[in-house]
Formats: C-alpha cells, structure tokens, sequence
C-alpha cells in the first residue's frame, strides 16, 4: 500500500506542517523553529504556497504563533530533559516533527506521539518512505479518541511508566473538543507522576482577541467549519484554570500568547508577531 492510498492526516495537521516550512521560506532570520522535516511528511505537491490558507501576508501572524507555540513547548521539554524528565507526550501529534529535527534532545527521551490511528498509520509510512524510520525513542501511539479509547492505558501499553515524570503537550486541539473531553484529559494528565507538566493551548473566547486579530480568527474559524473540523470550544483563561483546578491540579498557570511574542519575536526587525487569541494553560504534578 502507498501512502495516496491510507489516510491522511486531516487538513489541520497539514496546514500546521505547511505554515512552518513557511516560516523558514518567506520569513527572514532569525527563525522561531527550523521544521523542513513537516513539509517533506506533508508532500502537498507543487503550488502549495499559492493556497488561499497559505498567503503570506493574510497569513503572518498564525505563522508566527503556531512557530511559537512549538518552541516554547520544546523550549521546555529541554528544560524538563536538564531535570532529569525522559517522557515525552504529545497528544494530537498530527505532523509534529521534534524527534526528527532535534536527534540529540530526543535521545534523551522516550517520545510519544498519540493520534487517531488513520493519521498515525499514514505518518508511520511517510517516515519510513523518506528514511528516518521510526527508532524505538519513538513510540507511535494509535488512539481512536471518538471511540472513547483511554489514551493513558494506550501510551502505557506503548511503554510510557505513570510512575515516572512526564511532559505532556496538546497544542491546538482543545478548540476542536468538547469541554468533557478536555476535562477528561485534564484529569488524566493531573494523575500523573509528581513532577509531570502539561502544557496545553486553548483558543480564548472573540472578546479577549485583539480587535486587530478579531476577523482573522473569524476567517479561521469559517475555513475550519468549511474542512470539517469545527471550532467547538473557547475559555477565558480564568475558566481555563478553574478546569485544570477541578481537575487535580493545584499548580496551575495562565501563560499568555502575547508573552510568547516577547519571548521570541521583541528583537525582530521585520515586524512579526504572533497573533492573539491563543493562550497556554502550564499546570505541573
């Protein structure tokens, strides 16, 4: 079987991989993330950058956050890799690229990509088609999350140790759940070994946006309804917090997107910045 004949990834997790090849093609150094690995995995033939969902301009400042909000996750699984943390989770990994990118970081971790098993078995053929197979640090954990599959009792049946710490990630994903469904994660990953953090984004409510970013997240909001793969789900970051809180987390924090662009974008000259309109929530064990 070809990779044309499994199936893809869903069209979020291809424009993610698309949006940062495109961070390093039009935008000037220094880059937030180098990820030339994503648009290899995506192979979305030529004229991708001619897409209306890739426009350079339109585009800039979801480029840039989604940039962002990569490196700051890996940003801090290297600072949890300095402290001894060696597991790795990434839940809805579509196309995430980290194990292939930083070899040196991942080996010193276990990684765990968890995903609906369609996007899996087609990433786990695209890996090995292009050459960088799938070592045994990486571990690619199907998960059929509308089925109501555990994805805890997965990862451990995957060789993930509850026992031992962890850093857990779900970047982009809460907007397209039910607020059960991230509770449900909450609670699990709040289960987890003392020492453990999650880092999780979640797509704040039109009122909290800059107006400047306001139509550009409604464009968004359309283009994701239009692919099937609606926005469902907004938090202040108050409620964000009181979730993870209920939860069973008592060292719960608000990190917001526009600290990230302080971080990662104040000595730029070009003027990128992250839009607004998606927040952390950083919560530990």
């Amino acid at each position: 079987m070809t990779h044309e004949q499994l199936e893809p990834p869903d069209n979020t997790a291809v424009r993610t991989a698309l949006w940062r090849a495109m961070h390093l093609q039009v935008d000037p150094p220094p880059y937030v993330i180098v990820d030339e690995v994503g648009l290899r995995l995506a192979d979305p033939g030529e004229g991708w950058r001619d897409r209306p969902d890739m426009a350079p301009g339109a585009t800039r400042g979801f480029r840039a956050a989604i940039v962002a909000r990569a490196r700051f996750v890996e940003d801090l699984v290297a600072e949890q890799a300095g402290q001894g943390v060696d597991q790795y989770v990434i839940v809805g990994a579509g196309l995430d690229t980290f194990a292939q990118r930083e070899p040196e970081l991942a080996s010193l971790l276990r990684v765990f990509e968890v995903d609906q098993p369609g996007t899996q078995a087609w990433k786990r053929r695209r890996l090995v088609e292009l050459g960088y197979g799938v070592p045994d640090r990486l571990r690619l954990v199907p998960v059929d999350f509308e089925a109501g599959q555990d994805w805890l009792e997965k990862l451990v049946a995957a060789g993930f140790d509850p026992g031992r710490p962890a850093v857990i990630a779900s970047t982009g994903v809460t907007m397209y759940l039910t607020k059960e469904a991230t509770s449900a994660t909450l609670r699990r990953s709040a289960g987890l070994a003392p020492g453990s953090t999650l880092a999780m984004t979640f797509l704040l409510p039109t009122e909290l946006v800059d107006s400047a970013d306001r139509r550009g997240l409604r464009t968004s909001e359309e283009g994701a309804r239009a692919s099937g793969t609606p926005f469902i789900s907004f938090y202040t970051p108050r409620e964000m917090l009181a979730l993870a809180r209920e939860a069973g987390f008592e060292d719960a924090r608000h990190v917001p997107g526009a600290s990230l662009a302080e971080r990662y974008f104040a000595d730029r000259t070009d003027g990128l910045r992250p839009s607004s309109g998606e927040d952390f929530l950083l919560a530990t064990t």
